[in-house]
């Protein structure tokens, strides 16, 4: 893989971003703190932000502060967004207890979680801390500024928990977690951290906005990464089979990264504070089945297949309590958003972004 096809990519995604009819003004000269930075949606986020003045959106450019882990190894993951003079990173552990000293920002962007089932069963605490004291510790150095002007929380559509059949899911619905479950590590913690933002909102003021992401995907997932649509792609990447650990009829709702962060912007600069918003793309609702046969149809050359091992118990695997997963966006409708990217295009788009 050779990263000026991502790059590229990413580019290309940012412009589509900035292309939607948003307020982008709000944001000329802001000083904004993104957390995640190095990652997947936290990513797109601060290149989207940076991107913003180029691309003649705002008149002064974003200052983008990327909270780190490890500011060491900033311009070894981070090359494209440590180049800017606009980037500044910002090393601070959220698993930790304290507030960092951020100085005064007007936005926060916290994307930073470990949203992988992965990390559920070998990381839960490192799973739980940055979505629970890790957002305590930013609302409470949002709080300190001068004037800020907006929290955007990344929490996920996990918060749902179980939910009796397969209703379509409005944000007033509400079903069960097991919380004697190590799965329930993810979903709970997202489930205070929106608590946290509401409670920050009518005791200090703090705007919090909130979004529950479904299935998104697109460049920048790591090979490692462990979800089922991750695992596909980069078995087509290594021209390998896919293999079916489960049944594959769980259906989810696929949504591309662009059309996700637009919708997070769209909240962040149209929204209603304290009031949570589904960012999906129902339209892209497939099963798991349907998603593995039509990854292995964009590319009929390779001549790839289904392995279909319904193997549960595989190490590692923690699979989904819940059958069909699938949003009602009208609320994220009435702010004038609507996905623009089918999973067709977006999974081949994904996939060529990390070929060479």
């Amino acid at each position: 893989m050779t990263l000026a096809r991502m790059y590229a990519t990413w580019d290309a995604d940012v412009a589509a971003i900035a292309a939607r009819d948003l307020p982008w003004h709000q944001l000329s000269g802001a000083r904004v703190l993104v957390t995640g930075a190095g990652g997947f949606l936290g990513g797109y986020l601060a290149r989207t932000l940076l991107g913003l003045h180029a691309l003649g959106k705002v008149d002064e450019p974003v200052q983008v502060v990327g909270l780190v882990r490890n500011a060491a190894r900033v311009h070894e993951s981070l090359a494209d967004l440590s180049a800017s003079p606009h980037f500044t990173p910002l090393a601070w552990d959220l698993n930790t207890i304290g507030v960092p000293d951020v100085g005064d920002i007007d936005y926060m962007l916290h994307a930073a979680s470990q949203a992988s089932p992965r990390f559920y069963g070998s990381d839960p605490v490192g799973t739980l801390l940055p979505n629970t004291i890790g957002t305590a510790a930013l609302l409470e150095a949002l709080r300190r500024a001068k004037a800020p002007k907006g929290f955007l929380f990344v929490s996920s559509s996990e918060v749902y928990g179980a939910v009796a059949g397969d209703a379509t899911l409005a944000e007033t619905h509400y079903g069960s977690v097991d919380p004697a479950t190590v799965r329930a590590c993810y979903a709970e913690s997202k489930r205070m951290g929106e608590t946290m933002c509401l409670a920050w909102h009518q005791q200090y003021g703090i705007p919090s906005f909130i979004v529950r992401p479904f299935h998104t995907y697109g460049p920048g997932l790591q090979a490692n990464d462990g979800r089922v649509f991750a695992d596909f792609v980069f078995n087509v990447l290594r021209n390998e089979n896919i293999v079916m650990h489960s049944d594959g009829s769980a259906r989810r709702a696929f949504c591309y990264a662009s059309d996700a962060i637009a919708g997070f912007f769209s909240v962040l600069l149209k929204g209603t504070p304290a009031h949570p918003y589904n960012v999906a793309n129902p339209a892209g609702e497939l099963s798991v089945m349907e998603l593995a046969e039509l990854l292995v149809g964009l590319y009929p050359a390779k001549h790839l297949a289904v392995d279909r091992r319904h193997s549960p118990d595989s190490p590692g695997y923690i699979p989904s309590a819940y059958s069909r997963l699938v949003p009602d966006v009208a609320r994220l409708h009435a702010l004038g958003w609507s996905a623009q990217i089918d999973p067709a295009a977006g999974f081949r788009r994904m996939i060529e972004a990390y070929t060479a």
